[in-house]
């Protein structure tokens, strides 16, 4: 695409004479060429992909979609599973509290201490229940669990 010629309207010198016009930074029209050709070859990434996408049968595309799906259904009744016994875990935790006269607060309070102790330091594993594995898995995540495990 080359730029639209311009018209300038120039005075004549008093010789009568012409000036020459001064040419556009050629720097300028370098870069602006550079950026279009960058943004045209982004362009022709991304339809390369759709063109990749849509060259699939389209039995392909739905079985990838189903499997993207059952994945997001295991994840979800794992999810599930892991609510309902960290709940009953919860209950159990507060009956013991109740039993020894510790109150509630307490225990929270206990839990966040312990909480914190994982986030906050890097062989904490709480009497070895945390697994290596898991403690790799919390490491991936820590700055979100700091934000939800503070104390304030």
């Amino acid at each position: 695409m080359s730029p639209s010629p311009t018209i300038t309207i120039v005075q004549p010198n008093l010789d009568g004479s012409l000036p020459i016009p001064t040419p556009v930074a050629p720097h300028a029209a370098e870069a602006a060429a550079a950026q279009l050709q960058e943004r045209a070859e982004a362009l022709q990434e991304q339809m390369d992909g759709l063109q990749a996408l849509l060259a699939k049968p389209l039995n392909e595309i739905l079985e990838d979609r189903e499997k993207a799906l059952e994945a997001a259904s295991a994840w979800d009744a794992f999810g599930a599973m892991w609510m309902l016994s960290q709940r009953a875990m919860r209950r159990v935790a507060m009956d013991l509290a109740a039993q020894q006269g510790v109150s509630e607060a307490e225990v929270v309070a206990r839990a966040m201490q312990h909480a914190n102790a994982v986030l906050n330091t890097e062989d904490e594993t709480l009497g070895g229940t945390i697994a290596p594995a898991q403690l790799a898995h919390i490491a991936r995540h820590r700055p979100y669990l700091r934000k939800q495990f503070r104390q304030g």
